[in-house]
Order: structure tokens, then sequence, then C-alpha cells
């Protein structure tokens, strides 16, 4: 008995969309351009180790289908979201027993392969280094942190970026007109072979989809399904606007991880932005941390150092509002001390900029790190007893001092330049 969920027919429009080959693969020209390396070794059946990195719906998976349809070699899916290592271990068992019996290499894609942690991931290390698989890892996150050192060594690794809004454009176009050719193929539940079909999506509802979207095509075509399926009453004329994509999208989704990449990357541009002295570019990122549902005081926090790091005594006003917006941010909560924020955010890109004191103690700590470390001159050190002061501690002691009283070898060094 056939199972339900393997029936083609309940898969989403997108996998049934899923590009089979190059021609119909859109975007990361960086990459797959017919000039590319990568583009180059799949069309030779060349396949070496590989790590696929990108944001999901960008075409990672799809890639290895296109792979796995040119290649002659064996090629497994595996994710590891929903296999273990006694699944991967299989696997590589079998692929051992083909490259003996049958002289058949096997191409191995483990998707989300970051889901394995680095002590797993050494399974895989001993077998592509002799050869039994060629191990091709997508992940979403940044393989330097989450692929183990020695297996990324052996892999040339692929970044994979964000579709464009035209790219998503020019896909949805195509899936219009493929879906308007053979409408049952697509949507069997809905359309019937008799069925006269017209499905038309105007400029903005292109647009709409395609901005709201996030360069996810995965999104994009859920998206388009959606709209169609709640636009379907009139078969006949299946019309997509703007308010009817939008609807069909419901809320932006935000792509962030707290944890991951979009968090280091989103809090170095705020950073960035407010050295740079560029107000509206750091409050654009601002809001996309706050917006996705960032810590606020982990952001003060970052904003307090700045306030020291960036500006220092240029503006020392800057660290009082600092740690004031702090104590407010504390005592308000959420969502009202976004503006509170975003007044520190403007006040720090617009101050005065000056590193001196970061710049004075970094200096000052590399002598003390790195040099000798002498001893404290006598006539500063503490003298509470006359035994001590009998050697000496104390004496000469002036209060305002104008000679060096840094150590004999560091007397003439100048920490702060102002």
């Amino acid at each position: 008995m056939q199972n339900l969920f393997d029936n083609k027919n309940n898969q989403p429009l997108a996998e049934k969309l899923r590009p089979t080959n190059f021609d119909d693969f859109v975007g990361q020209e960086h990459i797959l351009g017919k000039d590319k390396i990568l583009r180059r070794i799949v069309d030779a059946d060349r396949i070496i180790p590989m790590i696929f990195w990108g944001p999901p719906g960008c075409g990672k998976t799809t890639l290895a289908k296109i792979i796995a349809d040119k290649t002659a070699s064996n090629f497994v899916f595996f994710s590891a979201v929903v296999g273990g290592v006694a699944d991967a271990r299989k696997i590589i068992e079998q692929a051992k027993q083909d490259q003996q019996l049958f002289q058949k290499r096997t191409i191995l894609f483990v998707d989300e392969i970051h889901r394995f942690n680095k002590s797993q991931q050494d399974l895989f290390l001993p077998y592509v280094e002799n050869g039994t698989v060629v191990l091709i890892g997508a992940t979403t996150e940044n393989p330097s942190f989450q692929v183990n050192a020695p297996l990324l060594s052996r892999a040339k690794v692929f970044h994979f970026r964000e579709l464009s809004e035209a790219e998503i454009i020019e896909m949805l176009k195509t899936a219009v007109k493929k879906i308007n050719a053979e409408p049952v193929k697509y949507f069997p539940n809905i359309f019937k072979r008799d069925d006269k079909i017209k499905i038309r999506l105007n400029k903005e509802a292109y647009g709409a989809i395609a901005k709201l979207c996030e360069g996810d095509a995965r999104d994009a075509y859920n998206s388009l399904e959606l709209a169609i399926i709640a636009n379907s009453i009139d078969l006949a004329n299946i019309s997509i606007g703007k308010t009817e994509a939008e609807e069909a999208i419901q809320q932006k989704f935000i792509r962030y991880d707290k944890g991951a990449d979009g968090h280091f990357d989103a809090i170095s541009a705020l950073h960035k932005t407010m050295r740079a002295s560029q107000p509206d570019a750091a409050l654009h990122y601002l809001a996309r941390m706050l917006e996705a549902g960032e810590d606020p005081l982990y952001i003060v926090r970052r904003l307090v150092r700045f306030a020291s790091e960036d500006i220092g005594l240029a503006d020392p006003q800057a660290l009082v509002l600092a740690v004031s917006t702090q104590q407010a941010v504390h005592f308000v909560g959420m969502p009202e001390s976004n503006v509170i924020i975003a007044e520190l955010v403007i006040y720090l890109a617009l101050a005065p900029k000056s590193r001196a004191v970061d710049e004075a103690y970094a200096a000052a700590k590399d002598d003390v790190v790195n040099g000798r470390i002498e001893p404290i001159p006598l006539k500063i050190r503490n003298a509470p007893t006359k035994l001590m002061k009998d050697f000496g501690f104390g004496k000469d002691y002036k209060m305002y001092d104008d000679e060096s009283l840094l150590p004999e070898n560091l007397k003439d060094r100048k920490y702060w330049k102002p």
C-alpha cells in the first residue's frame, strides 16, 4: 500500500518547481556561472569534498539534486536533522562495499551538517581522506565555527548568497508560466484536467513577494502557492495583486539568529556605522536587531563600550548617557525602550570620535604584558609603618610632582596622546 505522504501530489509547490538542471537554476552566478569552477566540476562529474554555506532557500539542496542527476556515482541524501551518527555509519559501510565490490564511489550529501557537533563530524574524516565517500555538506551556519577544522581543511567552501528581488521575480514568473501550462500537475487537489485556468500576477504582486520573502526562494514559492489557493474561486481568472500577495506572505520574517552569524554581523554593523558617524545606517541595524527580538540590554552593553572606546574624552557625556540608557532600559523594558536606545545610538553616531583612551590603555597593557615590569618607584609606595619609611618608602614624595613616576625603564614612555 502506498504511503499517503510519499505521494508527489502532496508535495509543496516549492518542491514541485525545484530546478533539475542548470538551465532552470536561478542565482549564484558568482559560483555557478558557465566559466566558474563549481559549474565546471559538476558538468564534468569530478566532484570534490565541498561545503555549501548560505541562507535558507538560496539553492544549496537544489544544486545537490542537480549533481545527483548528473553524476555516475551513488548519490546519498542524508539529513542531520532526522538522522544520527548510527545512520551515517550505515551509509559509510555501504559505500565501502560499493567501492570494494563494484569500484563505485559514493557522494554523500549531508544537509544541515552543523547539526552534528564537531566530535560527531570526526566520523566522516577518515572516509573523506581515503576516498570512501565524497562529502558535500550544506549549512546555514558559518563553517568557520560550526564545521570541524580538519574536515573543513579537506573541503572547498562555496558561499551561496541570498537571491536578489530580480532573481525571485524571474523565478516566480517562470513558475506562473509552468502552472498555467499544467495546472493539474502543480495543483491536483484544486484543478481538474478540463478546467480553463489563467493565473495572473501584476507587477506589484511580484514585487511584494520578492521584497518580503527576504531572498528565500522556498518562502516565495510558498507564498505564491497560498495566494493561488486563496484566490482560486474563479478558475478562469485568478488575479493576484499586491494586497493578495502581501496577505499570502503574512508577517514578514526577519532573518536573524541571536546565537550565530546574524547576531554578530548586526552588532558589528551597528558599531561600525556609529564609528563612521552615519546615524541613519546605525538606526537601521538597531531596528533589525530589536525587531528580531535581540536582548536590548546586550545592545546597550555594547553601546556603553562604544562610548568609551570610540568617543572617550572627545565627549565624556557620551558614557554618562550610555549608562543612563542602561538604567532606563532596565527600568522601562521593551518595547517602550526602543526610542531610548535609538536616542543613544543617534547621539553616539553624531558625537566627536577619539580612540585616544583606548589606544593609551592598549599601549600601557602591552608594556605590562610583554615588557619587563620593574619595581614601583619608592617615593610613591605606601608607607604605613616606620620600618617602611626607614627603607625609603614614600621618601621625597610630592603631591604635584613634575618628574616621571613611571618605573625606571619606562620613565619616558607616553601613553596618553590627546
